[in-house]
């Protein structure tokens, strides 16, 4: 049974039966957030003596310091001993996979990143739960398409459906979820995504709001532009917000190459005495901070407070990514935002107190600035605003601080986006051209051709000429039962009407062959151009395995298929052989 549903969604058109897959990854990425929150608030409800979720302010000083210092300990021993691909983990570790290995992404790097970030934010490091929530998403969707043995184009759509429905539930936030997973992890806009991914996350958006209700997470910070006149200040606010990305960046970078030498769970204990220390001057730091932005909403903070929570969270949120700890930045980079804009419309008011708009509307403009600039998806951070405050007007001003934060960051500063940066870090490339965009979209299994025949390389005149009745347009040669060449039909049923002796060997006869190489029926068009140029090849004859040392050839792919589905000229595919 499960065999004839592989065979359902590998072969032929297979777009509406990925909108049904979409929609259960969507399901299966939104339970999976689930238990990951009410792992994280049971967790210090249970821990914590107040029994208070993200209490740490009302806890005794010693229980703030020794908290993230145990957390980071046990996380350290956790994950000590294993090589650094196997302690990989978060939005880095989904775009690696796709790039890599065709978003195959392990479970059991799953397993330590649900467990790894919840111990993280259970013991107060200053880290985001969004980060892991799209690892843990992202993974619901690779590992469905791992059962069903889909092949690796529809993969990768349902690793961005699983990463889209699992921020969709994690902030319910659909839009922002599937703009998110556009421009972040599968970094490019097309069509035949779209509807999969709108699906899956509008799923996720649907189950988060069941479990824990309709909420708008940021509603209390909704509020309107006063003037036109405050444009100016707005562009500056980015200006300088881009500049505090930048800061973002290179101080993750900084502590990403702090202490190497040392072992991990040492690393990672250092970030819990960090954090533990800073715990003990600022308690707000600990954990995701969103207590942070709600005392914005409602006018308590001061300048000097929201100055110094902003360099402690980003110092300490980057200290604990970097030395190890399994958490998510995006959160911090909303904190971040938050009290940076929110200082900023404090100061605002001070010099201009009849055109300047409330500290609560410089705090969204900061989110979307700080967002749109650190993880260069400005799209997504507008939309995420937009969903979190449930406020449209906010896109205008919203538009002018992300501009201008990211032509900081980006174009003055020439820093990478956050996930790429990391990527870099951990000396890993990225390929993300127009040509591998359009040919990973593409199954081998919806270009390959199927009208060919398999004959041993010594087969008698009759059995070729009977073989031909068929009119196929390749031969596949197999010598020792391996394939060994393709030949043109054409050219064997020539070689038959002038072959005198009863036997022929096709390796023998005039005619133009190709040197041949497997490759698997789930690879896509992208992997198939690799493999002609690695294993200096002519053509590929496509397998997979039915059975136990059973192996089926389904194909014939060739270097001039390939360029058909997109007009790549041959030079550009044969520069690396």
């Amino acid at each position: 049974m499960l065999e004839k549903i592989r065979q359902y969604f590998i072969f032929g058109d297979s777009a509406v039966k990925l909108y049904g897959l979409a929609i259960l990854t969507g399901l299966l990425a939104s339970l999976v957030i689930i238990a990951f929150r009410l792992f994280i608030d049971y967790g210090q409800v249970l821990l914590f003596p107040t029994g208070e979720v993200e209490g740490f302010a009302n806890l005794p000083w010693q229980w703030v310091l020794g908290l993230p210092i145990g957390g980071g300990l046990l996380i350290g021993l956790m994950l000590f001993g294993l090589k650094p691909e196997q302690r990989n983990t978060g939005v880095v570790h989904v775009i690696e996979r796709l790039s890599s290995h065709e978003g195959r992404l392990p479970w059991q790097n799953a397993l330590r990143q649900f467990f790894g970030a919840g111990i993280a934010l259970i013991t107060g490091h200053s880290v985001g739960r969004e980060g892991p929530s799209v690892h843990l998403g992202a993974a619901s969707g690779s590992q469905l398409a791992t059962v069903l043995e889909l092949p690796n184009n529809s993969v990768r759509i349902l690793v961005a459906s699983g990463s889209a429905a699992a921020i969709a539930a994690s902030f319910n936030t659909p839009i922002a979820g599937v703009i998110f997973a556009m421009e972040v992890i599968m970094m490019e806009y097309h069509i035949a995504s779209f509807i999969p991914i709108i699906l899956a996350s509008v799923t996720g958006a649907v189950i988060s709001r069941v479990t824990f209700g309709e909420t708008v997470i940021f509603a209390n910070l909704s509020a309107d532009m006063q003037s036109l006149w405050e444009i100016p200040y707005i562009v500056l606010m980015g200006i300088l917000i881009g500049g505090l990305a930048t800061l973002f960046i290179r101080s993750l970078s900084f502590f990403s190459g702090l202490f190497t030498k040392h072992p991990f769970w040492l690393r990672t204990t250092y970030a819990g005495v960090l954090i533990g220390l800073a715990g003990l001057l600022v308690p707000e730091i600990m954990g995701m901070s969103y207590s942070a932005i709600s005392n914005i909403s409602t006018n308590e903070a001061a300048l000097g407070a929201l100055l110094l929570l902003m360099l402690l969270k980003l110092g300490l949120s980057t200290a604990c990514v970097g030395l190890g700890i399994p958490g998510g930045l995006i959160g911090p980079t909303l904190v971040v935002g938050a009290c940076a804009g929110a200082a900023l419309g404090i100061i605002g008011a001070y010099f201009f107190p009849d055109q300047s708009s409330t500290m609560t509307f410089y705090a969204v403009l900061g989110m979307c600035a700080m967002m749109g600039a650190t993880l260069k998806a400005p799209l997504a951070a507008l939309m995420a605003m937009l969903e979190l405050t449930g406020n449209p007007n906010i896109i205008l001003p919203g538009m002018l601080a992300i501009v201008f934060s990211s032509l900081v960051i980006h174009d003055y500063f020439k820093e990478d986006a956050l996930f790429m940066k990391l990527l870099r870090t951990r000396g890993l490339d990225f390929k993300n051209d127009p040509v591998t965009q359009t040919l990973r979209r593409i199954s081998v299994a919806n270009a390959m051709q199927r009208n060919f025949i398999i004959m041993s390389r010594h087969v008698s005149t009759q059995a070729a000429v009977h073989a031909l009745e068929s009119n196929p347009d390749w031969v596949l040669i197999r010598d020792d039962r391996h394939p060994v060449a393709l030949m043109p039909a054409g050219d064997l049923a020539r070689a038959v009407s002038m072959e005198e002796d009863e036997e022929m060997d096709l390796m023998q006869i005039p005619a133009s062959r190709r040197n041949v190489h497997k490759i698997s029926l789930h690879t896509s068009l992208h992997e198939a151009a690799e493999a002609l140029n690695k294993h200096h090849v002519e053509a590929l004859y496509v397998t997979r395995m039915n059975a136990p040392l059973i192996e089926r050839t389904y194909g014939i792919l060739t270097r001039e298929t390939i360029e058909s589905h997109y007009q790549l000229p041959y030079a550009v595919t044969a520069r690396h052989q």
